[in-house]
């Protein structure tokens, strides 16, 4: 049995969403950042990132983990690997190739995407306007690896096989925090195209509606 700890509002939706698409059956352990507790002493009600029993489970204290028998992993992007791999039959790779390329989309999000995305995402949480000079240097930051994106998908509907896979899940999950910005994805209409059919799959809308349904 796969077992996922996080709360819909982490890098858990990651995991999620994939196995949404899947459709593989899955215990899902809702885990809630220990920062987000009102009440820093609140201990180990209700069960969260610095409650001893998930420390048990992942001693870092970050979410999300995925136990399936013997293995543990504690990475978002390599818990969807390997479910994909081993689970999602065509969202998953067919040949070593594409082993290699959803590997390299991967490291493409989290390496060249993912922290600049995030810093957009925190500036205008906090109540930043889009002017403000955090987010103008994060996005410029973005655009050289939008174009390179934007280039790519030009000639593909999808990142890799001419198909939907994890590697789109992934890669899709790091932009995801960048939308925030009202004209930065738009820059680019082969990448905003591609979002937007992502985020349009049934696995993605129910993923999204437990995310919503969660307390903010």
């Amino acid at each position: 049995m796969i077992t996922i700890y996080g709360v819909y509002r982490s890098r858990a939706s990651r995991p999620l969403w994939l196995l949404h698409e899947i459709g593989v059956a899955f215990e899902h352990v809702p885990v809630i950042q220990a920062y987000r507790l009102k009440d820093a002493r609140a201990g180990d009600a209700p069960l969260n990132t610095a409650s001893s029993a998930f420390l048990s489970v992942n001693p870092l204290g970050q979410i999300p983990a995925m136990v399936e028998d013997d293995l543990v992993l504690t990475e978002s992007l390599a818990i969807t690997l390997h479910l994909a791999r081993r689970h999602g039959k065509a969202l998953g790779p067919q040949s070593d190739a594409e082993a290699a390329l959803m590997m390299q989309w991967a490291l493409f999000g989290t390496s060249n995407i993912e922290t600049a995305a995030l810093e957009i995402t925190f500036a205008l949480a906090d109540g930043a306007p889009a002017s403000d000079g955090v987010i103008a240097i994060a996005a410029e930051k973005l655009r050289r690896y939008l174009a390179h994106l934007q280039r790519h998908l030009m000639g593909h509907l999808w990142l890799v096989g001419g198909r939907f896979t994890v590697a789109d899940i992934n890669l899709a999950e790091c932009l995801r925090y960048a939308q925030g910005h009202p004209t930065l994805v738009a820059e680019y209409p082969a990448v905003k195209e591609w979002l937007e059919r992502c985020q349009a799959r049934p696995a993605f809308t129910a993923m999204w509606a437990k995310r919503m349904a969660e307390p903010a």
